[in-house]
């Protein structure tokens, strides 16, 4: 395995999950910039960086991956400082190499697709990371580099990248929003929301085996009218909650062409 040097810029959760997984692959993590001085230094001490929050990158440093909110990518892009020789990678989904400046030649993405949170260690082994780089030779480093961790490495468009995105939007973050209603409305009736991890399991298990579409089960398919009703009588005293359970019934009626 080819050994990288590597810095970051960023300390959150994709790049503590990144930097920790590639430091103990064997790559060499020479700098952390962060603004937080709490987790910058966190991070540094535990995979035997430095910390500053100065985007001058003037060590020698084979790549920089810029792991920072979306909205703070082009500033903090435009602001990083390095040998003409070092290739710079953000980590977004919905973002291209377009958001690079000209003076950064070399340039990627490395995308993993995973939900990153501080408390939970993530298993990188067979992790989806998704890829795009400005030449064949920041292609390779990057292939090599998902690689060292037991990634599966992806090479996609932008256009490709983004839907993958969205949908990463739905099977997650919308699907833990109804996680979320799901335990509110199970507070209600005094039970823990651990009552559904079976159920939750079974529904995964089955999505990936079967295909959502076959797996869907519920009143909406069963087009069961009457406990329809009874559930959008429960919900009277929740609008919001009882639009969103409408919205949703119609979407999986007319998906699977109930009448």
């Amino acid at each position: 395995m080819t050994s990288y040097k590597l810095s970051f810029a960023g300390a959150g959760r994709v790049a503590g999950a990144l930097c920790t997984a590639l430091h103990s692959a064997g790559h060499t993590i020479i700098r952390i910039v962060s603004q937080s001085p709490s987790e910058g230094w966190r991070l540094a001490t535990e995979c035997k960086a430095s910390w500053s929050k100065d985007l001058n990158f003037s060590e020698p440093t084979d790549i920089i991956i810029v792991a920072v909110p979306d909205n703070s990518l082009e500033a903090v892009l435009s602001a990083i400082r390095c040998s003409p020789d070092t290739l710079v990678v953000h980590t977004a989904g919905s973002i291209g190499l377009n958001v690079f400046p000209e003076n950064l030649r070399n340039r990627g993405v490395f995308y993993p697709l995973q939900t990153f949170s501080k408390e939970r260690i993530i298993d990188f082994n067979e992790l989806p990371f998704l890829l795009e780089a400005s030449d064949d030779q920041s292609k390779h480093i990057l292939e090599n580099l998902a690689l060292s961790v037991n990634g599966r490495v992806h090479f996609v468009d932008p256009d490709r990248r983004r839907k993958i995105h969205l949908a990463a939007v739905f099977v997650c973050n919308f699907t833990n929003h109804m996680f979320t209603i799901g335990q509110e409305i199970a507070s209600g009736a005094g039970v823990p929301f651990e009552l559904f991890a079976p159920l939750i399991n079974e529904t995964v298990a089955k999505a990936l085996i079967n295909g959502p579409y076959e797996s869907q089960t519920g009143p909406a398919v069963r087009n069961d009218r009457n406990t329809i009703a009874k559930h959008m009588e429960l919900l009277s005293l929740s609008p919001d909650i009882q639009k969103l359970y409408h919205d949703v019934t119609q979407s999986i009626l007319q998906h699977h062409k109930i009448c």
